[in-house]
């Protein structure tokens, strides 16, 4: 071992043979359907909205044009969903 690191893991590959070993134990089939499952949970989820959601949030305490400005964030986030 000489001592050296790199960022995602130790210089000797003791990091990659790790996952490899992590992958191992786990069947492909099993793999792929977690993949699938975590994706499509986040496919039509309020994530991508949220940024749509927040801007409207603020522009609503606007006094008086608040409510008009928001209403396309309003109606972007509502197609999103």
């Amino acid at each position: 071992m000489n001592g050296r690191t790199m960022a995602a893991g130790r210089a000797d590959g003791t990091a990659l043979q790790g996952f490899q070993a992590m992958t191992r134990c786990v069947p492909r089939p099993l793999l792929a359907a977690l993949l699938l499952v975590m994706a499509g949970g986040l496919a039509g989820c309020g994530v991508v909205a949220l940024p749509f959601r927040a801007t409207s949030a603020v522009v609503k305490v606007v006094p008086v044009a608040g409510d008009v400005v928001a209403a396309p964030f309003d109606a972007s986030a509502a197609v999103i969903d």
